[in-house]
């Protein structure tokens, strides 16, 4: 968990760094961080509208416009881009992945999630986790500040 709040210093994202590692026979097989595609500007460049002009009042609305990719999500695209498998493997998050992250989480065959701090819209990504017989299990660590979207 440590190294994953480690990757997490590299988001360029302007509202919450995440980040995840994904793990077999104890050995890092992947890493991801939130933050937008490859090859496109990034998010603290004034790539991603959305977290630009997000408020504290906006919090949790028009996700669908986010251009930015979550952590776990990378995470499982780089595995992916390097030819690495991943089925059996392990995710270590700084955050309990949202829905979206879930549903590749269980068709990528990763079979437990260990995260730091709960998402506020992870209530639906828990209980399909326990559906599909994914491991979930909470490991806190640190504590997020979201005023200066960094952990403590």
């Amino acid at each position: 968990m440590n190294i994953a709040f480690q990757v997490a210093t590299r988001s360029n994202c302007l509202t919450r760094k995440v980040a995840a590692i994904i793990a077999k026979d104890k050995r890092i097989i992947s890493t991801g961080y939130n933050g937008t595609p490859r090859n496109t500007r990034n998010c603290d460049e004034g790539g991603c509208e959305r977290c630009k002009n997000r408020t504290v009042a906006t919090a949790g609305q028009k996700l669908d416009e986010c251009t930015c990719s979550h952590g776990e999500e990378n995470a499982i695209v780089q595995a992916s881009y390097h030819g690495v498998a991943i089925a059996g493997s392990t995710l270590y998050t700084t955050f309990c992945p949202c829905l979206m992250c879930t549903k590749m989480i269980i068709n990528a065959g990763i079979k437990e999630v260990v995260f730091n701090a709960d998402y506020p819209l992870a209530e639906t990504a828990h209980r399909l986790m326990d559906e599909a017989g994914v491991s979930l299990r909470r490991c806190s660590m640190r504590a997020y500040d979201e005023n200066r979207g960094a952990y403590a």
